[in-house]
């Protein structure tokens, strides 16, 4: 039996890109696709038995129609394949009242042959070509679904991350203990795991969650463990093999070495006749994130800049590039960042985040702000962000939540 496991598509990823006009959305959003449409051509050429998605379809609970019609079309090739897919719900997933639908829930109302929806903790068998395989689900779960009692709501963060990380466990070591050990069984979940290794996805999860082991999810009474949520591949277990796909596409400069992809997964059975699981990575031809940094303290700086553009131009053609200059005070008027930014942009790269002058500051007698600007908060707020390295979502969200309390400030101190 061969199951094909990705996670994290994120659709709606918008950062890095320009318009692209035949669908009004960011030409990211094209990345993210092609990154799909690999792995569903992989699917239905290999013929695999199921796929299995664990989580995080859309980048927000709220995906416009586009996006949805994107992504339905995608699905659409698997179901005219009868390829069993299992589409599981992520925190990105989850409307902010649990009683309202998902995006992906519509499959479920339709009733679309062969793709099923998995947005509690649950048990289901399908049938596949080379048989049944079971599986159990444990998606993304809030944990005021769990934590229902007044009693419980009402004990300190630790303890209740301590009782909502009892209730899951009983309740997967409930639906483990019902598994049929004559047939292969797999756990799709998207949770954060013990062992596993963090990225850059810790900026955009939603609120604190909780961290389970490899005993609490009952990790060995499956053939294979299917997870979703952090964005890194890896595998934590051996016996059986507790997997992360990782996501699909790069979102920021956090994940620029990471490398992308999905999971092939051969099940089959040892000399014993037990169900053992083969997983092996396949690697996806992602967009590439660029850092360039150069040290321009010479008498020509942008000719030394160009040089190292046309050196590197081979890396620089499509990708999303970011450059710093660490330059000396006295020649930071020298470098003319829109000129680099041309350089870039038509050496290839797909985008410019940006290019941004490092000052040796200690050789700098004083910031250069006027006093009239040095009044104005806004300002000083736009320039403190202006001397950072924060990717670009990250510093919007800043400045909005800057803006808001320099306006709160103003509005207490007219009281």
């Amino acid at each position: 039996m061969k199951l094909l496991h990705f996670a994290d598509l994120h659709l709606g990823v918008e950062n890095y890109g320009s318009l692209n006009p035949s669908t009004g959305l960011s030409t990211r959003v094209d990345d993210f696709l092609h990154a799909l449409d690999t792995i569903i051509t992989a699917a239905i050429e290999e013929e695999v038995d199921a796929v299995l998605f664990a989580g995080d379809a859309f980048k927000n609970r709220d995906p416009s129609p586009t996006l949805q019609r994107m992504f339905a079309r995608r699905i659409r090739r698997l179901a005219e394949a009868e390829i069993p897919t299992v589409l599981l719900t992520g925190n990105h997933d989850l409307p902010s009242i649990m009683a309202r639908a998902t995006a992906i829930d519509i499959y479920q109302a339709l009733g679309i042959p062969h793709i099923h929806i998995a947005r509690t903790i649950g048990q289901m068998n399908l049938g596949t070509r080379s048989g049944p395989l079971q599986i159990v689900t444990l998606p993304w779960v809030p944990r005021n679904t769990v934590l229902t009692h007044e009693s419980l709501r009402t004990l300190p963060a630790d303890e209740q991350l301590l009782k909502f990380s009892e209730a899951i466990s009983a309740a997967i070591g409930q639906r483990a203990g019902e598994l049929d050990p004559d047939l292969p069984a797999v756990l799709l979940g998207h949770f954060s795991l013990e062992g596993a290794k963090l990225g850059s996805e810790q900026s955009i999860m939603l609120g604190a969650e909780v961290v389970l082991t490899p005993a609490e999810i009952s990790a060995d009474a499956f053939t294979y463990v299917a997870l979703g949520h952090i964005h890194g591949y890896q595998r934590i277990g051996v016996t059986p093999p507790v997997v992360y796909a990782g996501s699909v596409e790069r979102v920021d400069f956090g994940e620029a070495r990471e490398t992308k992809g999905f999971v092939m997964v051969d099940l089959e059975r040892d000399d014993t006749g037990r169900w053992k699981a083969h997983p092996t990575f396949r690697p996806l031809p992602t967009r590439p994130f660029l850092s360039l940094e150069i040290q321009a303290a010479t008498d020509s700086p942008m000719e030394k800049i160009q040089h190292l553009i046309e050196r590197r131009s081979a890396d620089i053609a499509g990708a999303i590039v970011r450059m710093i200059i660490k330059v000396e005070a006295e020649r930071e008027d020298e470098i003319r960042v829109d000129e680099v930014r041309r350089w870039l942009l038509n050496t290839g790269a797909a985008w410019v985040a940006y290019v941004r002058r490092d000052v040796d500051l200690q050789r700098r007698s004083r910031v250069d702000i006027n006093d009239e600007d040095a009044l104005i908060p806004e300002k000083m707020l736009d320039r403190w962000l202006l001397e950072r390295d924060i990717p670009t979502d990250l510093r919007e969200r800043i400045k909005a939540a800057g803006l808001e309390l320099i306006q709160a400030d103003r509005a207490s101190s007219t009281e």
